[in-house]
């Protein structure tokens, strides 16, 4: 923010912004936005090398990054859409991966797995976590950023595909696509069938998250969870199973 500060500010920004905007919009000034623009003088950065470049506000014309840093995904694994921050990828060859899931139901087992040194787990693994989006996780905390597991990251691994259905801080880095949606919470969320071992594919270039099941092996994972969902629900006389409110979840079927 500090930097953004000292390379003009939100009046360098628009500038830039000028042949993209409604100039004729009218300000709380009175002006319209393209008369307040024309009162901004070029911004020169006086610290800057490589001839006053601005290293921090950019034209059009020459982008820190090709493309958009949000890009929002679909597919079979995200049928109502997920996010992915591309440019806070660590490993740019993850934007378009596939590999195995290692699959954690929650925050509890995730505390509980990710640093035991026998997890079945590779550098080309793919981190799930499900049961962290709005239904599942109520008040939805930053718990989307999966750590790497201890005995990758003694080795230096820095960065792995990671894939959840809640939100992360967005000052968080690393190659992790957010906001699955239905989440793992919802009966007929796709993501909420994820086993360990199902291949995972991402293409952040053509915008797709994909699960490599068939639609017969969805369609019968999707019944088996939603009838151990309606299992938990007694009949009135003899009230519900309240194992749903706790983080450890329901404990019969």
């Amino acid at each position: 923010m500090t930097d953004f500060h000292a390379a003009g500010g939100l009046p360098e920004l628009l500038r830039q912004l000028r042949p993209l905007l409604r100039l004729g919009a009218r300000t709380v000034t009175g002006q319209t936005l393209g008369e307040a623009l024309d009162g901004i003088p070029p911004f020169i950065l006086a610290t800057a090398g490589d001839g006053g470049r601005n290293p921090v506000i950019r034209p059009s014309s020459d982008p820190l990054h090709p493309a958009s840093s949000l890009v929002a995904l679909a597919g079979n694994l995200a049928p109502g859409g997920a996010v992915i921050k591309a440019s806070a990828s660590k490993d740019r060859r993850l934007l378009k991966h596939a590999g195995p899931a290692v699959v954690f139901k929650n925050t509890e087992d995730l505390a509980a797995r990710i640093d035991d040194p026998d997890l079945d787990v590779t550098p080309d693994s793919v981190l799930v976590l499900q049961g962290i989006g709005p239904i599942g996780f109520p008040g939805m905390p930053e718990a989307g950023l999966i750590p790497i597991p201890r005995k990758l990251a003694s080795q230096g691994v820095a960065d792995m595909l990671r894939v959840s259905d809640g939100r992360m801080s967005g000052t968080a880095g690393g190659t992790v696509v957010l906001h699955v949606s239905p989440e793992a919470a919802d009966p007929r969320s796709v993501f909420g069938i994820v086993r360990d071992g199902d291949t995972i594919r991402l293409d952040v270039e053509a915008r797709t998250l994909h699960v490599e099941l068939d639609d017969g092996e969805i369609e019968a994972r999707l019944a088996e969870s939603q009838a151990r969902v309606q299992g938990e629900r007694e009949r009135a006389e003899e009230g519900l199973d309240f194992d749903f409110l706790t983080a450890r979840g329901p404990t019969g079927s």
